[in-house]
């Protein structure tokens, strides 16, 4: 009778294992939030949003000022220390102009505007502003003075904001799709 049994068991482990169930496929309790819909650019020239062309200016022109800043350190070459300063301006002005189209598409856009991790980077961009206007405007007066020690460690504060703000805004686009016309049943 047990050898019956586990005959019985074998053949249903291999009917089983033959059979494998599929796994269900996880949905976003958030996606069906009709608050959180309405993610799409609305300031784009020809469907592709202005703040994701433009955040990628004042992201190089950041690690530029710490890269012209450790290159002064190195060499005592006054010519890195003008190179950071320009750099430092650079960043700012076109942050400014990368942050107003954020903003812009923050405040307009409903379904941007209602996540919460939207506004976490707002203010990571906000204080990484903030950081490179008070790099730049050290450097007005003498570009050189300025750098060390106060320039570098500014420097450094403002890559590393950048490095941190823009993964919070890379996550915005690649998991929340914020800005892209893709909805959220879109996702692979």
């Amino acid at each position: 009778m047990t050898d019956q049994n586990d005959a019985g068991r074998q053949e249903g482990d291999r009917q089983d294992a033959g059979d494998a169930p599929e796994t269900p496929r996880l949905r976003d309790p958030l996606d069906e939030h009709r608050a959180l819909h309405g993610t799409e650019s609305t300031i784009a020239i020809a469907g592709h949003p202005l703040h994701a062309m433009l955040v990628a200016f004042p992201i190089a022109l950041a690690f530029c000022v710490l890269g012209a800043d450790l290159f002064y350190w190195w060499t005592g070459d006054p010519f890195w220390a003008r190179v950071a300063g320009w750099a430092a301006f650079g960043a700012f002005v076109m942050g400014l102009v990368a942050g107003v189209t954020g903003t812009v598409e923050l405040l307009i856009v409903r379904g941007i505007r209602n996540r919460s991790a939207s506004w976490t980077h707002f203010i990571l961009a906000v204080m990484l502003l903030s950081v490179l206007g008070a790099n730049w405007v050290l450097r007005i007066d003498g570009a050189e003075a300025a750098v060390l020690p106060f320039g570098l460690m500014l420097s450094l504060l403002a890559a590393g904001l950048t490095g941190v703000t823009g993964w919070h805004g890379g996550k915005l686009v690649f998991d929340y799709l914020i800005g892209t016309t893709a909805s959220g049943s879109d996702r692979p």
